[in-house]
C-alpha cells in the first residue's frame, strides 16, 4: 500500500444487487441518522441504475464493474474535505496497480485516472452536512461507450478476467484507510507529494474548460499547497485553478 501505515478503520462492505446511486443511499441515510453508518463502511451495488458522475453527468454502470461509495467524518483538524478527492486517487491507483502495469495509470486532476490516456476511474465526492460521501466507480470487466471520452477497463488493459469488483473494492477500502490516516495524521502535503509522482509530467500542455468562461490554454506547472492545479499559460503568467474539467494536450 502506498503511505506504509497499517489501516485504522474497521472495513466493512455491504453488497446489494441494484440500487439508483450508493451515494445517494448513503447522503441518505447520513440524513437519518443511521448509527451502523460509520467510517470504514462501505456500500457496493452490482448495479447502478442512476449512476451520476460530476457535473450531473451520467455514469454508465453495467454488471461486472465497481460502484461503490462510503463515508468520511469531517474533523475541525482536518484538511479541507474537497482535498479527499487526492486520497481517493490514490487509493484507488494503488488497487488497480496490484493488476495492471503501474506505469501505465496517471492521475488527472481534479479527480480522473487515466490508463494508457483513457479513463478507467470517476470519482465524485458529496457534501452532507459534517460528512463527505466519496463514491467511485471503477471500469472492472466492461469497457461502457462515453461520447466524446477514450474509456478503457481493466480486463481490456490485460487484468485477470477472474478478478471481482468485490475484490477489487477490498484493496482498495484497504489502501483508503491508510491515505485517509496519513491525511488526518500529517496533513494534506505528504499526500500531495505522492499524487504528484503519479500526475503526468509538468510541462505537459492542458486545456482547462471552464463552465463559467472561455477555456484557458498552458502547461502543467504541479499543485499549490491546496491542491489547486497550477496552470502557465503561453505568456508565461502563472494561474491557480481551483475547478474545470481538464484535457491533456
Amino acid at each position: 500500500m502506498g503511505c506504509g501505515q497499517g489501516p485504522v478503520l474497521t472495513i466493512r462492505i455491504e453488497t446489494v444487487a441494484e440500487t439508483g446511486s450508493t451515494n445517494a443511499d448513503l447522503k441518505s441515510r447520513v440524513q437519518q441518522k443511521d448509527p451502523s453508518l460509520t467510517e470504514g463502511l462501505w456500500l457496493r451495488a452490482e448495479r447502478q441504475s442512476g449512476g451520476k458522475g460530476r457535473l450531473g453527468r451520467a455514469w454508465e454502470s453495467p454488471v461486472g464493474n465497481l460502484y461503490c461509495s462510503t463515508v468520511v467524518d469531517c474533523r475541525d483538524t482536518d484538511p479541507s474535505p474537497s482535498t479527499l478527492s487526492f486520497v481517493t486517487a490514490l487509493a484507488v491507483s494503488d488497487g488497480i496497480a496490484a493488476h495492471i502495469e503501474p506505469g501505465s495509470i496517471k492521475l488527472k486532476w481534479p479527480n480522473d485516472i487515466l490508463v494508457g490516456g483513457a479513463k478507467i476511474c470517476g470519482i465524485l465526492l458529496e457534501r452532507c452536512g459534517d460528512h463527505v460521501i466519496v463514491g467511485t466507480g471503477v471500469n472492472v470487466s466492461v469497457t461502457p461507450e462515453v461520447q466524446d471520452r477514450q474509456v478503457t477497463s481493466l480486463l481490456d488493459e490485460g487484468a485477470d478476467p477472474e478478478l471481482s469488483a468485490e475484490t477489487l473494492l477490498q484493496e482498495i477500502a484497504a489502501s483508503f484507510a491508510q491515505w485517509l490516516s496519513l491525511w488526518r495524521r500529517d496533513g494534506l502535503l505528504p499526500v500531495l507529494q505522492e499524487w504528484r509522482k503519479r500526475a503526468h509530467a509538468e510541462g505537459t500542455m492542458l486545456t482547462i474548460n471552464k463552465h463559467s468562461s472561455n477555456s484557458l490554454i498552458g502547461s502543467y506547472a504541479g499543485l499549490s499547497d491546496e491542491g489547486a492545479l497550477r496552470l502557465r499559460k503561453p505568456d508565461g503568467t502563472l494561474i491557480e485553478i481551483h475547478a474545470g474539467d481538464v484535457e491533456i494536450g
